[in-house]
């Protein structure tokens, strides 16, 4: 086998199957994997949402049910406020 590898048989999703197929030489791919650098310290955390969902930050957790309650108490006064804004357009639109 070249000394050169295809990077085809390299890739983790196919490599078996090209090992099964004798395409790509086994103590060949152990070796290159052996050779790979550990790039861990690079990583950052990816955190996604999938359409229509909401969105949930953990870190907000940490801090406590106390930003929770004054998140429900804000919800409640602009819910307050958008009821007296309502009632004040309908006294003006029917006098």
């Amino acid at each position: 086998m070249a000394d050169t590898l295809d990077p085809k048989h390299l890739d983790k999703r196919t490599a078996e199957r090209y090992l099964r197929s004798g395409q790509l030489d086994e103590g060949t791919y152990e070796r290159h994997i052996k050779e790979l650098p550990d790039v861990a310290e690079k990583s950052v955390p990816v955190e996604t949402a999938m359409d229509g969902e909401e969105f949930f930050d953990d870190e907000d957790d940490e801090a406590g049910d106390e930003g929770d309650e004054a998140a429900a108490d804000d919800a409640e006064d602009d819910e307050d406020e958008d009821e007296a804004a309502g009632d004040a357009a309908e006294d003006t639109e029917n006098p």
